[in-house]
Formats: C-alpha cells, sequence, structure tokens
C-alpha cells in the first residue's frame, strides 16, 4: 500500500493519511451489513458478473427495514379483491397506521416486472413480492419520497405502461405499473402524494405521530453550556453571553453564545447590523493549549458603495487580540473571489484590505447550493439504475462531485493547520454561514479534536455545528414539501457526511463509529421519523416543541452502540487528522451512492480485517477450550498428582499462522 505524507503540527508527532488508490469508487460494507431504510433485497438478482464494476463494492440489502424497532402485525382486508396473506407481517412503529394496500407491478430495473403487494402506512411505501421465484421486498420511508409521477394514460397499450413513477431523495427511483380500471391508479396517487407530502396536506410530519420509546434519551446528548466548559469555556478572554436568549438578536443563531470578553452586548448588536441575517462571529471552537479559535459567521454587508462599519472592524480587532496575537486575524470565505464580489450587487461582500487592517483573506472557491445540487443528479444519472462500465471515470469526472468534496476537505485542512499551527485565529463565512460554513467548521473540529470522532463526540458536533446553527435542513432536505423543484433543496449536509466518510477511510482506527453509522444519519436525515433534522433552526423548534412532542435520531443510536462501532478504533487525544485531499486518495461512496444496485458485486474483506476476524475467532476458541480444561481440571484438583505443573501443560498445543 502506497502512503501520502503531509506534515501534521501535534507536538513533534507526524500524522500520515495512508494512500488509498485511485479516484474512483471504493467503500466496503461488513457481510451482510444493514443499509438503512428502504433497503430493496433482490431475489433472483441475476445479472452477469461483470469484470469492470466487480471492483466495486456494495452491501447486500437486507429483506426489511433494518431499523424498525418494533414490527406489529397489519391486519388489513384487501382493497382491491385479491387475496393477502395477512399472518405476515409489516414493519410498524408505535404510532404508524396502515392507509391502503393494493397489487402492483414493480418494474424493477434490474430484473423486470415483478408482482406484488404494496403497503401505504402514514410512514412508509412497504412492498412484498407475491412471486414464488422472488422475496424481494422493500422498505421506503415516505420522507425519502421527492416526487410522485403518474405514468401513462388512459389509452396507454404498452404492458405496464400505466401507473406511478416515484423518484426518491437517496439515489434510487421507484416504478408501479397499475390497472387502468377501477381508479386504482388515481387512489393510490392520491394517498401517496397527501403522506409523503403531509405539510401540503395540513397534516403533521410522521415524527410528530412516532410514539417508539428507547432507554436513552437522545435529546440529552447536547448541552452547550456542558460542551463548552469541555472546552475550557468561558475564561478570562471569551464569555458565555444570553443576548440572543429569545432569538432577538439572530432569529437563526442558538440562545447560547461565545463571544469575546471585551465585546459588551451593545457592541453585538451593532455589529449585527452589517452581518448578513444578524449572524455575528461567535466561537465555536478553541485550542486547549494555544488559545486560537475557529469563529463563524456570515457576509459584511458591504454592498456596491463598499460601505463600512467601525464596530465591525474593531469587533474582529477583539478577537485577534483575545490570546495575544501579534500576526493577522485569517479570514476564510467560503466561496470563489467571483462569487463574493457579485454578491456585493445584492448588498453583501467580503472583508477588504483597507477596511480591516489586522485581517487576512483568503477564498476557498467552493460552490453554492445550486451547483452542488446539480453535481448530485449527474452522480444519480451514472449510477442509478445501471453503471455505465466503459466510461466509467470519465463519467465519474464529469460530475465533479469527488472534485467539490475535494474543495471542502482542502478549506477544512486549512482551517484546522492555521489553528494547530498558532499562527492565526481563524474566521470562516460564506453568504449566510449556515452552509458551506457549517461544512468547514465541523470538518476542522473533527480534525482537530478527537472527542468529536466518538459515537457521542460525533452527535454533539452535529447538534452543535449544524442544528443549533441554524443549517436550514427543512429548505435543502424539503422535509414534506411536495416542491420538488425549490432552488433551495441542496445536498450540502450529505457532502459534509461524505466527507467524514473519507476521512474514515483513510484513518481507519481514529474513529469509534462505523460505516453503518453514518448511513444510518443520512437515510433519517430524509426519513421524518425523527425530530433531529426538522425545521430550519432552532427558534422554530423551540415553537414547535419538538425536543417534547417527538424522539431523537441519537436515542435509537445510543441505545445499540455496539451496532455502529468501528472494532479498530484506537482512542487518542489531541492527535490532528489531516486527510490527504488530492483527486487520487478521493473515492465515490459505493456502499451509499449505488448501494441499491444488486449487481454492484461485494467485495472480499481486505487482508487486514479478514485477519482480524480470524484473531477474533481464535480468542474465542482458546477461552472456549480453556474452560472446558479448566472444567475437566476442577474436578481432579484433590489428587496432586494428577494436576499440571505447568500452564503449558493445562493446555494443549495449538498450532497458530502469525
Amino acid at each position: 500500500m502506497t502512503q501520502s505524507r503531509q506534515p501534521v503540527r501535534e507536538g513533534g508527532r507526524r500524522v500520515v493519511a495512508q494512500g488509498l488508490g485511485s479516484h474512483g469508487v471504493g467503500g466496503r460494507a461488513p457481510e451482510g451489513a444493514e443499509q438503512g431504510p428502504g433497503a430493496e433485497q433482490p431475489g433472483n438478482a441475476g445479472g452477469a458478473r461483470n469484470p469492470r464494476v466487480s471492483s466495486m463494492a456494495s452491501a447486500s440489502a437486507p429483506k426489511c427495514n433494518s431499523h424498525t424497532s418494533e414490527n406489529e402485525p397489519v391486519k388489513s382486508t384487501s382493497q382491491d379483491g385479491v387475496n393477502c396473506d395477512l399472518n405476515e407481517t409489516v414493519p410498524r412503529l408505535p404510532g404508524e397506521t396502515l392507509i391502503t394496500d393494493k397489487e402492483v407491478i414493480y418494474i424493477c430495473p434490474f430484473n423486470g416486472p415483478i408482482k406484488g403487494r404494496v403497503y401505504i402506512t402514514n410512514y412508509r411505501l412497504y412492498l412484498r413480492s407475491l412471486e414464488t421465484d422472488s422475496t424481494l421486498i422493500f422498505d421506503v420511508p415516505l420522507g425519502v419520497i421527492s416526487r410522485i409521477e403518474k405514468m401513462g394514460g388512459a389509452t396507454s397499450r404498452g404492458e405496464n405502461s400505466y401507473g406511478l413513477d416515484i423518484t426518491c431523495k437517496d439515489m434510487r427511483n421507484l416504478r408501479f405499473a397499475l390497472k387502468q380500471e377501477g381508479h386504482s391508479r388515481r387512489d393510490m396517487f392520491e394517498i401517496l402524494t397527501r403522506y409523503a407530502f403531509p405539510l401540503a396536506h395540513s397534516l403533521p410530519l410522521f415524527a410528530f405521530l412516532n410514539e417508539e420509546k428507547f432507554n436513552v434519551d437522545g435529546w440529552m446528548v447536547y448541552n452547550p453550556v456542558e460542551e463548552y466548559r469541555r472546552q475550557g469555556l468561558p475564561n478570562h478572554q471569551w464569555r458565555i453571553t444570553f443576548i440572543n436568549k429569545c432569538y432577538e438578536l439572530c432569529e437563526t443563531y442558538p440562545a447560547l453564545l461565545v463571544v469575546p470578553y471585551r465585546a459588551s452586548d451593545d457592541d453585538l448588536r451593532r455589529v449585527a447590523a452589517f452581518r448578513s441575517r444578524n449572524r455575528i462571529p461567535v466561537l465555536s471552537w478553541i485550542h486547549p493549549e494555544n488559545k486560537m479559535v475557529i469563529v463563524r459567521c456570515s457576509q459584511p454587508l458591504v454592498g456596491m458603495s463598499g460601505k463600512r462599519n467601525k464596530d465591525d472592524e474593531k469587533y474582529l480587532d477583539v478577537i485577534r487580540e483575545t490570546n495575544r496575537q501579534l500576526s493577522k486575524l485569517t479570514i476564510y470565505d467560503a466561496r470563489p473571489s467571483v462569487n463574493a464580489v457579485a454578491n456585493k450587487a445584492t448588498g453583501g461582500g467580503y472583508e477588504s484590505d483597507d477596511a480591516y487592517h489586522n485581517a487576512e483573506l483568503f477564498f476557498l472557491d467552493i460552490h453554492n447550493i445550486h451547483v452542488m445540487r446539480e453535481s448530485l443528479k449527474k452522480v444519480k444519472d451514472i449510477v442509478y439504475p445501471n453503471v455505465e462500465e466503459s466510461h466509467w471515470l470519465s463519467s465519474l469526472e464529469s460530475t465533479h462531485w469527488l472534485e467539490h468534496i475535494k474543495l471542502v476537505l482542502t478549506g477544512a485542512i486549512q482551517v484546522a493547520d492555521k489553528v494547530s499551527s498558532g499562527k492565526s485565529s481563524v474566521l470562516v463565512h460564506c453568504s449566510d454561514g449556515w452552509d458551506r460554513t457549517a461544512q468547514l467548521t465541523s470538518l476542522a473540529m473533527l480534525m482537530l479534536d478527537s472527542f468529536y470522532r466518538s459515537i457521542e463526540g460525533f452527535e454533539i458536533l452535529v447538534q452543535k455545528e449544524w442544528i443549533s446553527f441554524g443549517h436550514k435542513f427543512a429548505s435543502r432536505i424539503g422535509h414534506g414539501d411536495k416542491n420538488h423543484a425549490d432552488a433551495d433543496r441542496s445536498p450540502i449536509f450529505l457532502q459534509f457526511v461524505d466527507c467524514v466518510w473519507q476521512m474514515s477511510k483513510q484513518f481507519p482506527t481514529a474513529f469509534e463509529f462505523n460505516e453503518r453509522f453514518l448511513i444510518t444519519i443520512l437515510d433519517h436525515l430524509y426519513s421524518c421519523r425523527f425530530g433531529t433534522f426538522l425545521l430550519n433552526c432552532e427558534s422554530a423548534r423551540e415553537k414547535q416543541k419538538v425536543t417534547e412532542r417527538t424522539v431523537s435520531l441519537w436515542s435509537l443510536i445510543n441505545s445499540n452502540k455496539e451496532k455502529f462501532k468501528n472494532p479498530f478504533y484506537t482512542k487518542e487525544i489531541n492527535r490532528v487528522l489531516y486527510p490527504v485531499a488530492s483527486m487520487r486518495h478521493l473515492e465515490l461512496w459505493v456502499n451509499y451512492y449505488i448501494r441499491w444496485n444488486p449487481r454492484i458485486k461485494q467485495q472480499q474483506p481486505n487482508a487486514v480485517e479478514q485477519r482480524y476476524m480470524e484473531l477474533l475467532a481464535l480468542r474465542d476458541d482458546y477461552i472456549k477450550r480453556l474452560e472446558e480444561l479448566q472444567l475437566a481440571n476442577s474436578s481432579k484438583v484433590s489428587s496432586a498428582s494428577t494436576s499440571p505443573s505447568s500452564p503449558s501443560q493445562m493446555m494443549p498445543h495449538v498450532q497458530t499462522h502469525f
């Protein structure tokens, strides 16, 4: 295995990321890994193995929803006169009710038409095959659905040409053929539309109906005061302010903020007037030793006339001086410079050298939400339903997805390196400070602080930098909203999780969580089963009483942590990670983006993983044999002459191949 080395300042230690091969496809799930809600089970996957795609790894899909905590039988009489076996169970959560069931033809893109029965509840669409030679089952949370279209018309005569075409947010489409008589399609279309897009029909999201109970309360995971205290705050330079406790200063910021000790609340109000959406510079993270900080905010309201604000300029100086920093404050603007200049036309802009003498500005060239949305659409085009093997690398390159991943990671590395080296504190912003800014601060904190690489630490990181600081989840994902063409939709959080996955591939022992943990988070980003990712900001969640009325995703995960643990995890304090962000070290996350394709064969475990499993089995065998020998020996304790004189006599010789 090749290694690419990149220096890491860490008190004399050097941490390098291992090279992982060409930027193509990569990733592998353990044998039989569960792949989130909505997994499809190909009964007779068939298809010849293709040598150019077989190198792609993809987890086998389970037969039913792997995350359903309680399965209850759904008893229903058939709505279209076809007998169905009511003894078979359909997964159902507490609070979930069956709405209808129908016989359909599922147009499988891999195996052709499959006759089945679809069950629609207020949470999911569940299909079971009725064919004896197919065990296909899939389970799709309705929150995953982005668009429902009618296929064919009353005059359609082609086989299976009349039905519904469903576009999903998780890289797949579903197509069902229905009978033309009896308004079968109309009924199913209306029911699906009503429950997949409840907000358009004055219905609650399922998270507000979910009655699941867990032995852990995930809402207790993040307490901002405790998290800042863990970082050693407040101190003589930084204070906690409750100026935003009623969200009067900034509607999209959390109630509790950390600001320079020397800045009064009146100063903060004056600064807010000069920052987009009133999102003033506030502390995200402080280095435990050199006290350099990561500060986040939105763009200054410079405009075409080049406005200045003395209070804002002074405030950035105060941030720079909090740890007696002599060098300039480093400002990382996530945008391409041309976009930042263009934003002046709409009243925004950036910190110019003539106004901010003690600051140094760098543009990171990360594109906006619209570019990212189009890039992901192109990824879907090349991975679903078919992978075009002959032009795979050029097709992947044309999506620019990995190029965007590279730019986000590169920007985060620059932030982390500047802070870790003790050269300068860093201020990060984009336009409004809730998309690219969140990507950069959270990834830099993940690189700098090993606490965030634990399961609970990562949950806190997401709660803090994304949820509490106002990433617009409702707008970016479109929970319960039928407007699939909304320009606010964008895969910003997915991109962040992809970056985390890239880091976990390069540092396989550094993260307590495994790939399943990341995929579970993404699956429930869309599912609307939990309240964790609902709405756009903390103030909106308080109004809706989300923590009181819904269940947290962390309740599900933390009640069964073993399932989400990385067996190779080695806890290390104060280890800084710098991933290699070159294109040849980045991979398409096959186990997420191409997991629905049963023809993408699963790779064998790598040598290290395979040896690890062998050693675990060997250990278990030794323990079992030792217990047997001790049990046999206990009956002979009374006779000293028959007792073995040494442990080596107790243990029979077992040959190992270390």
